[in-house]
Order: structure tokens, then C-alpha cells, then sequence
């Protein structure tokens, strides 16, 4: 028995649990609350994806006259799906690698409408290899059986989403409140069957179901209807993504026959209060609440009359994945793409370097709501404490830190941290293309296990980059990427179209921007999506300064996405399909030098984009004057001296050849042997262990207590040799 069950309802990830669980766990282990936690859409992906599940799947009535093509092939070959279901879900979860050969023989497989992409797939794996050829054959295979699903057993069926049409933009509860009056669907008897199961074992006292996006909404509510029909007793709440963003005036008491609370923002006062008034109601006398919604009177009525302050994220513990059976995840490959394989492929720890957006600025964002706003870092000892439990905890090494964009100086200092304590760990993030990402800064990152970073470009144009206050221009955005690239750490770039005020050419431009981008070899991966207003952003605030006009209209459940009409008059939904099929082919490498009109069936109008101009932006080089305040890394202080003596003509004399053994090559320095001495005791007194990092400032007041010239030291071609090679860096 447990006081509270934690759920994430179907569907997200296929490849690793959505953390909000995990954190809220770990959060609670901190008040002694005692928790269990499921990830539903994994367990329902499992017991469908299975020869049992498939043989339900084939045993739907269906008349195979009047299906597709598609449909007929699959059922026809039914007995081969499962024959092999119950081979492939093992292999993608990592337990027979030894079946990649069966799978990529082309024999193995029945193949679908899904297998018609695979024209390249030579060249598209010639990078990835075996292993990921197999299992982006093993995610087409799955993809087969999934439209076979949606087009015969359950329309509303998506690996990461179901019924998500209800929950987008439902600014009324009439459709969804419909839905659930009707039988349970193909999905939803997978899903209560489990449920059942869980909460029978766990017995608990509240049950919190976390909905993260409109994809969970359907499910979340059609498994707290049969909680209230079967257990009655068992008090039900809901938290997470979807109602702090979409359901902060919801009004419609019809709400409440199926949850008892909805609590917003940061969860874990909100939610440890709830646990106070549930579970030990003899013991609080008044009832104290944290911005929860409740029904009473019949009226919905929002409470936050608590005194007590939210905690402050060095108080929220570690996140706890105990329960979630990590070892049942199912790793996809969607498209032949390292970057863009990341969402889909791997087990990855979540955990966030710091609370809210330092930028908070940009004006597409919901930059009013808390979890943006509140900006508050935690320390890096503190983070990679966090890390090193994770690692004991579950075994895994990879991370992924879901910050809205990870600051620059504490990224720093966590992978300074990271080589302090030896870790090997592998992670990625969310950034800003800001110009704190030099060179140095770049190849620090990567050396503390940094593979790749996502982050907005947004809309390729500086005067829409400056509208939005993204703080950012195409120029240096280029910059960045390469600084990235040279240190080998892939890119994913947000990408925006639609956007008020933005006309057809700057469309077509900042397509332009986004071919050069990738045909230098700078940007890896990238996704266009049309821009929604959202009710919290600064355009939805303030639509008229953005020249739109939103389409009201009563708001009694659901508000975000806000239907409005642009000055512009243009459709920029027209744009969408040429831009995506343009940048798969980027993504893959492919078809640079194909005019743009080639991706679209209407008119376009040229780009007035010079074809050279992410090349020529790049020619200039990182500013390397003198900066005082720089702060100085030294990544090694193995090195191997030799004082040698020089008999030339026009030198002679005694030198020092200093000798660095880098991992990957070997760095070979000659200098005065004074100031090789000198060096080499920076070194030591300076190396990575010391967390005191002096300045350029201070190595010139130490240099010029013996020598002249500091700056003519730092620039000579023996530093600039250690500087290019890593061995020192300033950032």
C-alpha cells in the first residue's frame, strides 16, 4: 500500500519515460511520502506489440474488399507479424543484438507501404552502421502494423500521442466529454486492464496523473472515469504540462466527475498539500492548498491560500526512476538521421541544469507562465551529484537535461565538474545560439561527453529574429553551429514559418538560409513547424503590436492555441509540405543544388539570398585580442620536457621541447627553457582539479614578475599551437 500512485498516461516516448514522474518521486522521497509510479504508455505499447496483442489486433472484423491496398497486404500477411512480433520488440529493447543481421538479410521482415522510403538506405546507414540499419527497418516494420491499426481497429492510435485531436485547442468539454460517454475504445481496454492490475497491487490513497501534452489528455481522463466507477474511494488529481499551460480558467464543473483536483505549475508543494489533506485528513483541520483547483458548491473554485513558499530546486531532490521499467524501453530509428535519432533512440536521464529561461524573452513563448518565468540555476557540484546517483540508480549514463535553454556560464562549469570527478557520461541539450558558444567553450563541452545541442532558429531572418527578441542573428547563429560542428557535436535547429507579419520571400529566404546552413555541413537536423499563438505568449497578450487579430471565443475548459487572423492575408499552411520535403533531403544530405521552386507545385519567388552567404559569414574569424577577463583552462598537466641545445647559424642556445600526449595526437612545442619552466608550473598549480580558474589578467601579473611581454608570449605560435590543440582554453 502507498499513499499516492503517479501515472503518465498514453502515449509519449517509446524509447525512455517522460520525467515528470520521476522528479515528482524523487521529490517525495525527500518528505518520507510514500509513491509508486507507471509509465502506462509503455506498458499498453508492450501488451499490444505482442504476439497476444497482435492476434486481438487480426481478429477485429474487417471486410478486406474494402480496405487499402495497404491493409489487404498486411492482414494477408498477418501469421508472418506474428511470427516475428515477439523477435523485433526484444531487439529494439537491446536484448538480442545478435538478430540485426536476420533483419537487414531483407528476408526477415513482412514489409509494407512504410518500406517504399528505401531507396538510400545504403548511403543514409553508411554512417550509422548494423545496428541502426536494423533497427530503422524494425521501426518501419512497426509503423506498418500501426497504420493497420489506425485504419481498421483505432483511429485515434499514435506511438506518442492518442486522441490528441481533443485535446488541442479544446476551448469547450462537449467533444471530449462525448467521447467519454461512449464504450471504450480498441486502446482503452489495453489501457484499464493494466490499470486495474496496478492500482489493485498498490492500493493507494490519490492517484496524480501527470499530462504532459493534448496526446495523454483523452487516455488520462478515460482512466480516472474508471478509477471513480471501480474505486470510488481513491481521490484524483492532475498536474503537468497540458493543464499549466492549457487549463488555467477552466470553468466547466463537468470536469470534476472525474477529477477531484488540478493543480498548476511547479508540483511538488501543490502536491505534497494534497497528500496532507487526503491521506492524513485528521490531522489538518483546514485544508491548505497551492494554485489547485477543486469543486465546491458546484462552483469550480481556484485555491492558493497557503503561506507556505514553493521549494527552491536545491531541495527537490534527485529524480527517482524506482518502479518504471527501464529496462523495457523500445529504441526507433523514425529517418536515417544520428541528430534527429536522439529523441527516438536510447535511454536517457532527464534532468534540467536550471529552473525556467534565463533569456525569457522571446515573444512566440509562454514567457508569463512560472515554469519559464521563475528563472533559478542550481549549482554544477550539485547537478553532477544529481548525475552520479542517476548513474548508481539505474545504470544508465546518458543524459538529457529538458532545460528551455541551458545558460552558457553553468554549462561551463558542470562540464568542468564532469572532468573533475573522471565521469564518463554522454549528454545533450537545449540551447540559444548565443555567442557565449566560442570555439574553446564548444570542445570543453564535447571532452565532458556533449554529442549534440537543439536550439531555435526560429524564423532565418534578422528582421523577424529581432521581432521575436530572440536576442540572436542568422550570422551568428552560423557561428555557433560551426563552432559546434568543429568540435563534433551535432545540431538540431528549431525551425518557424508563418510567423505575423512574415511575407512569402522572407519564407523563401530563410529557406534559403536553412540549405546553406546544412550544405556547408553545419546544422545535422532540423524540424519546420507553422507558428501557433498561444494565449500566454507576448503575441497572444498583446496580438494587436503583432499585427494579428484573435478569434474569440469563451473559454470553459481548454486555452492555449488562439485561432487569429494576420494583416498579411497569406496562407502559410500552403508552405509546409515543401519546406518539410525539403529539409528531409537536406537532412539526409541530398539535393543541395535543386532551386528552390523545385520543392513546391505553385509559384514561389526567387531568394534574394546571395548563394555564398553562410559561406562568406563564416570567413571571419573569433575576435583573439587580448580579453583580460577571460578565465583560463589547462586540460592537461602531463607533459614530457626535454631541454635540448641549438647549434645554428643564426641561433644558438638552449631550448625546451615540451611534449603533450592527447588522445587523439600527439603536440609538440618548443620554447625558451625559462618559460617553458614557467608554463609548466602554471600547469600544475592550474590544472583541471583546481576549481579556481585564474584569468588572463592574473597570468599576465604573474608572467611579468619574471618576464617582459606577456602579450607577445600568449600570441606566439607555440601558445596558439597549445590553444588550437586544446590544451589550453579560455573561456
Amino acid at each position: 500500500m502507498k499513499d499516492l500512485l503517479l501515472i503518465t498516461p498514453p502515449f509519449t516516448q517509446l524509447n525512455t519515460p517522460y520525467p515528470a514522474t520521476a522528479y515528482i518521486k524523487g521529490f517525495l522521497n525527500t518528505k518520507n511520502i510514500s509513491s509508486y509510479q507507471i509509465d502506462l504508455g509503455i506498458d499498453v505499447i508492450l501488451e499490444l506489440f505482442s504476439n497476444g496483442g497482435l492476434q486481438k489486433v487480426f481478429n477485429k472484423e474487417i471486410d478486406v474488399q474494402n480496405i487499402s491496398e495497404n491493409s489487404q497486404r498486411i492482414y494477408a500477411l498477418r501469421e508472418e507479424y506474428l511470427k516475428t512480433i515477439d523477435q523485433v520488440i526484444p531487439f529494439l529493447q537491446g536484448k538480442t543484438p545478435t538478430l540485426a543481421r536476420q533483419i537487414c538479410s531483407m528476408n526477415f521482415l513482412p514489409e509494407a507501404s512504410r518500406f517504399n522510403q528505401l531507396d538510400d538506405m545504403e548511403f543514409a546507414f553508411g554512417n550509422m552502421g548494423l545496428q541502426d540499419k536494423a533497427k530503422h527497418l524494425a521501426t518501419l516494420y512497426l509503423e506498418d502494423i500501426s497504420d493497420y491499426i489506425v485504419e481498421n481497429v483505432d483511429a485515434d492510435f499514435g506511438f506518442s500521442r492518442y486522441a490528441e485531436r481533443l485535446g488541442k485547442s479544446a476551448n469547450s468539454f462537449d467533444e471530449l466529454y462525448s467521447k467519454l460517454a461512449d464504450k471504450e475504445t480498441f486502446i482503452d481496454d489495453f489501457t484499464l486492464t493494466i490499470l486495474r492490475e496496478k492500482i489493485e497491487t498498490v492500493q493507494p490513497k490519490l492517484v496524480c496523473f501527470s499530462i504532459p501534452f493534448p496526446g495523454n489528455l483523452y487516455s488520462a481522463f478515460r482512466s480516472a472515469q474508471f478509477i471513480k466507477k471501480n474505486f470510488p474511494h481513491i481521490k484524483i488529481a492532475m498536474g503537468g504540462g497540458f493543464p499549466n499551460t492549457e487549463l488555467r480558467e477552466i470553468k466547466d464543473q463537468r470536469v470534476f466527475e472525474f477529477f477531484d483536483f488540478i493543480t498548476l505549475d511547479d508540483g511538488e508543494l501543490p502536491l505534497e498539500l494534497l497528500c496532507e489533506n487526503v491521506c492524513h485528513p485528521q490531522q489538518n483541520e483546514e485544508h491548505q492548498y497551492k494554485r489547485t483547483f477543486l469543486l465546491e458548491n458546484q462552483e469550480v473554485v481556484y485555491k492558493n491560500n497557503t503561506k507556505r513558499h514553493d521549494y527552491k530546486q536545491v531541495d527537490i531532490g534527485t529524480p527517482d526512476y524506482t518502479d518504471l521499467r527501464l529496462d523495457q524501453y523500445i529504441s526507433v530509428i523514425e529517418i536515417a538521421n544520428p541528430m534527429h535519432s536522439l529523441w527516438s533512440d536510447g535511454r536517457w536521464n532527464k534532468l534540467t541544469v536550471a529552473h525556467g529561461c534565463y533569456w525569457g524573452k522571446c515573444t512566440f513563448c509562454d514567457i508569463s507562465l512560472d515554469y519559464i518565468k521563475i528563472y533559478e540555476p542550481i549549482s554544477a557540484k550539485i547537478l553532477v551529484d544529481r548525475m552520479e546517483e542517476l548513474i548508481k540508480t539505474t545504470g544508465e549514463t546518458g543524459f538529457h537535461f529538458v532545460d528551455e535553454a541551458a545558460p552558457p556560464a553553468l554549462m561551463r562549469e558542470v562540464a568542468l565538474e564532469i572532468l573533475r570527478r573522471n565521469l564518463v557520461v554522454t549528454w545533450w541539450t537545449n540551447i540559444r545560439f548565443e555567442k557565449s558558444f566560442t570555439r574553446d567553450l564548444c570542445y570543453l563541452l564535447k571532452l565532458s561527453g556533449c554529442v549534440a545541442v537543439s536550439g531555435g532558429l526560429e524564423v532565418a531572418s534578422d528582421r523577424l529574429l529581432k521581432l521575436i527578441d530572440k536576442g540572436i542573428s542568422v550570422e551568428q547563429v552560423a557561428k555557433v553551429t560551426r563552432n559546434f560542428t568543429e568540435a563534433g557535436v551535432m545540431i538540431h535547429a528549431y525551425l518557424m514559418y508563418g510567423y505575423p507579419t512574415q511575407t512569402i520571400q522572407e519564407t523563401i529566404d530563410s529557406m534559403e538560409m536553412i540549405r546553406q546552413l546544412f550544405e556547408m555541413g553545419i546544422l545535422q537536423s532540423g524540424f519546420w513547424h507553422q507558428f501557433a499563438m498561444t494565449a500566454h505568449s507576448p503575441v497572444g497578450l498583446n496580438p494587436e503590436e503583432f499585427g494579428v487579430t484573435p478569434i474569440k471565443q469563451e473559454i470553459l475548459f481548454a486555452n492555449n492555441d488562439i485561432d487569429f487572423t494576420d494583416k498579411t492575408g497569406i496562407n502559410h499552411g500552403k508552405f509546409s509540405s515543401g519546406l518539410k520535403k525539403s529539409l528531409f533531403n537536406y537532412m539526409h544530405g541530398i539535393n543541395f543544388e535543386l532551386p528552390l521552386q523545385e520543392w513546391f507545385d505553385f509559384k514561389i519567388p526567387r531568394t534574394t539570398i546571395h548563394p555564398d552567404y553562410i559561406h562568406d559569414s563564416l570567413l571571419e574569424e573569433e575576435d583573439f585580442k587580448f580579453k583580460g577577463n577571460s578565465k583560463v583552462v589547462f586540460l592537461t598537466k602531463n607533459v614530457i620536457a626535454e631541454n635540448r641545445i641549438k647549434n645554428k647559424k643564426k641561433y644558438s642556445g638552449t631550448y625546451t621541447l615540451l611534449t603533450f600526449h592527447l588522445k587523439t595526437n600527439i603536440v609538440k612545442v618548443e620554447m625558451e627553457q625559462d618559460k617553458a619552466e614557467w608554463l609548466m608550473n602554471i600547469l600544475e598549480e592550474h590544472s583541471i582539479d583546481n576549481q579556481k580558474k585564474p584569468t588572463v589578467q592574473q597570468l599576465k601579473t604573474q608572467f611579468e614578475e619574471n618576464f617582459e611581454d606577456f602579450e607577445l608570449f600568449w600570441f606566439s605560435k607555440p601558445m596558439q599551437q597549445l590553444k588550437g590543440n586544446g590544451v589550453i582554453l579560455s573561456l
